[in-house]
């Protein structure tokens, strides 16, 4: 078996190794960027332990690599949101539903325009659903669970959600009125970038057991959505990184972008308050999302049934215990770009689940092939308990801009029987398959490892970004 191990040649000042989990390969394109130096980099900061980690979709990102994975001790660490990212909890959530691909048949274009028209979607763009200032509050505090108390949705939509949709300790008083005006109007939308909401059906099945728990079965179609907290989370991320570079500045760090403040410290406690509101905004988002889809497909299927499988959580820091070198200790994981990977026995995830381990939701690009895949505890000796959030990116959204054209990239799709919705030809190019690595590789990397195992691949067949 290949050894998917690199490790980092240590420079001074680093605390701990570093190292990359990729197929050779793909560590051979990972060095032509930043990304190994910013390993090294998070490898610096004060109160890390075990190793700082890339996974096999990294690539440069903000500080920290995308793809990134690091833990820092609770009482002698730092928290950096360079490390978390700016669009916080930006993560998956997959839906299954009663459909196969033969209902769909003949309805796909139909469909896909009034899907595509009834979720918002694009940079700023705002939502129908409007909820005062006093109710963003709750939102913030409760998550997706206050939008289910309201009418909008059943207690399954959040009890299969990470953290059951709320991150506990959040606190309204500590996002800025700045982000609260920028995230009121944007509940239930997918806004741009790499964010979606792509139809799929089930093409193959790896573990029939595991598929069976998931509730998944060859046909089926099933839908993810990949969207974050939007205008509200980037603006916490803003104001902390600011207020960490003021309060302990950033001459001592081996990049500017690692502003932190210690785990523990006030100002430390306070980002991961807001922070975990933040989160709650995006659980809340997708759970509109989940409603508007409920909504529309009621007119296009008789008696759809449209059920949470399970959602996770990208960019996010999280208080956990590991054990590190023989010892039980608390710390603080910052996952950037990466997810969660539990494997069975786990109290945080579903009990139906527990003997599978969680699913792990592996998005692929608009034109390839997406994946559910297994938590296994073998993740929790060597990443942190942690696994990839996608294919990841190999080529800049500028450059592929230059030398790709989104018509162009719609047309060969749809020769594929995918159709592509998008208000915008530019964010279609900068998103085209060829421009992240491949996901095929990707998961056999993970999956050769034993941090998440192959359930089933999804090929899309509409797909609508923003």
């Amino acid at each position: 078996m290949e050894n998917y191990r690199h490790e980092i040649e240590r420079e001074e000042g680093m605390l701990v190794p570093g190292v990359v989990y990729a197929s050779s390969e793909d560590f051979e394109a990972i060095k032509k960027d930043k990304t190994i130096e910013q390993v090294r980099n998070v490898a610096k900061l004060p109160g890390i332990v075990g190793e700082s980690i890339a996974l096999p979709d990294c690539h440069r990102g903000y500080g920290f690599p995308i793809g990134g994975v690091a833990a820092f001790d609770v009482n002698k660490g730092v928290i950096s949101p360079g490390g978390v990212g700016y669009d916080l909890n930006c993560g998956v959530l997959l839906l299954r539903t009663n459909l196969s691909i033969k209902d769909f048949k003949g309805k796909e274009k139909a469909f896909a325009e009034a899907m595509n028209k009834k979720i918002p979607s694009g940079v700023g763009r705002g939502s129908p659903f409007q909820v005062t200032y006093k109710e963003l509050d709750e939102i913030l505090k409760k998550g997706a669970k206050y939008l289910v108390e309201k009418g909008y949705g059943v207690p399954e939509d959040y009890l299969y959600c990470e953290e059951e949709g709320c991150i506990p300790g959040a606190d309204p008083s500590l996002v800025s009125e700045k982000a609260k005006k920028r995230g009121i109007g944007q509940l239930g939308t997918i806004g741009a970038g790499n964010h979606f909401l792509d139809f799929l059906s089930v093409d193959k099945i790896f573990d029939l057991k595991a598929a069976e728990v998931y509730g998944l079965k060859k046909n089926q179609v099933v839908i993810l959505i990949h969207c974050g907290s939007r205008g509200l989370g980037h603006q916490v991320a803003s104001d902390y990184i600011k207020k960490m570079e003021d309060e302990y500045g950033t001459d001592k760090l081996p990049d500017r972008e690692l502003a932190a403040a210690p785990v523990n410290s006030k100002l430390g406690k306070e980002y991961l308050s807001a922070m975990a509101a933040a989160a709650n905004f995006s659980f809340a988002n997708k759970q509109v999302l989940i409603y508007f889809i409920r909504e529309e497909m009621k007119k296009h299927f008789p008696n759809p049934e449209i059920e949470v499988v399970y959602e996770v959580c990208h960019n996010i820091a999280k208080i956990e215990e590991y054990e590190i070198r023989g010892k039980k200790m608390k710390v603080c994981v910052h996952r950037k770009g990466a997810t969660r990977s539990y494997g069975p026995g786990r109290k945080e995830i579903p009990l139906p689940y527990r003997t599978i381990g969680q699913p792990v939701i592996i998005p692929g690009s608009m034109g390839t092939a997406s994946y559910i895949m297994s938590g296994q505890k073998r993740s929790e000796k060597i990443t942190f308990g942690s696994s990839v959030h996608g294919a990841g990116r190999k080529m800049s959204r500028s450059s592929a801009v230059k030398m790709i054209k989104g018509e162009s990239t719609k047309k060969r799709l749809l020769k594929e029987n995918i159709i592509v919705e998008s208000g915008s030809a530019r964010l279609v190019a900068e998103e085209s398959p060829e421009v992240y690595k491949d996901i095929d590789s990707v998961v056999e990397t993970i999956h050769n490892l034993g941090i998440s195992k192959k359930v089933a691949r999804l090929k899309p067949f509409i797909v609508i970004i923003g």
